[in-house]
């Protein structure tokens, strides 16, 4: 389906991780001002969730979004430590991440789970940025597109009856092969669409051909100003989801000014 070419207006997220402290966060945000222009993109910040009141206030009259990195799918109850849509929604965010590689990894979180967490998120009115990716093993093992196909199939199980059969998906896909967050490697372009093209015909499998087009499949590994150019041009690659270099507003605004010049 490479070249399926709906108008898909491009995101820019910054996922901080457990990173920054609330002055550094406001300081990044104070450096957007007046550097962001009116962007045809969607910018969205992930913070930590102390920092999610104070940089939404930071943002304010910015043309930009608010996310948190995770989502429980339960509303409300006795889960220690975690935060429900209904929360997210009342500090200001209008994203959730679901499925990050790191709460895989390091929370355990089956597909299942991920899909019932998008869920949630839908539900309550948030829109759920969910991450895919496979990790070194797996690619080595000849692994990638299954892997992809199960993490894909299980979130749209618990998602699809909630979806709008008419107006436009309200949710975007982050591909983010395992084996290149945080360690400077980077898919190739050609290895990126690969990946892309294949989500989005197995989206057009169970959505339809027009859904498929119009949803956002963003790019997450070791993206920088150096390399989002030639990774944007292919043609089903909508956007980054970048982390280490989104710590510092000079790289993080070069990410979304390179891939605007390179469009």
């Amino acid at each position: 389906m490479a070249g399926l070419r709906a108008p898909r207006r491009p995101i820019f997220a910054a996922n901080w991780k457990m990173n920054l402290l609330r002055d550094e966060a406001e300081s990044f945000c104070n450096d957007l001002r007046g550097a962001l222009g009116s962007p045809e993109a969607d910018v969205v910040i992930f913070p930590a969730a102390p920092l999610l009141d104070s940089v939404a206030r930071s943002i304010e009259g910015l043309s930009v979004m608010v996310g948190g990195q995770d989502v429980h799918h339960e509303s409300e109850g006795a889960f220690t430590g975690d935060v429900s849509a209904p929360q997210l929604l009342d500090a200001g965010c209008v994203w959730a991440l679901c499925g990050h590689s790191e709460r895989r990894r390091d929370h355990a979180e089956t597909d299942s789970l991920v899909g019932a967490k998008a869920r949630a998120a839908l539900d309550h009115g948030l829109l759920p940025m969910i991450c895919l990716g496979e990790t070194q093993s797996q690619r080595k093992a000849g692994e990638t597109m299954d892997t992809l196909s199960r993490q894909l199939h299980a979130v749209l199980d618990a998602i699809e009856s909630s979806l709008d059969e008419e107006g436009e998906p309200r949710f975007a896909l982050a591909y983010e092969p395992v084996w290149a967050i945080g360690t400077g490697a980077t898919a190739t372009p050609a290895l990126a669409q690969e990946a892309h093209d294949f989500l989005r015909t197995r989206l057009a499998e169970r959505l339809g051909t027009r859904r498929a087009s119009q949803v956002r499949i963003l790019y997450g590994g070791s993206a920088k100003p150096g390399n989002v150019a030639e990774l944007i041009a292919e043609p089903d690659i909508d956007g980054f989801l970048v982390g280490g270099a989104s710590l510092d507003s000079v790289s993080f605004r070069a990410i979304i000014h390179n891939s605007a010049a390179a469009g």
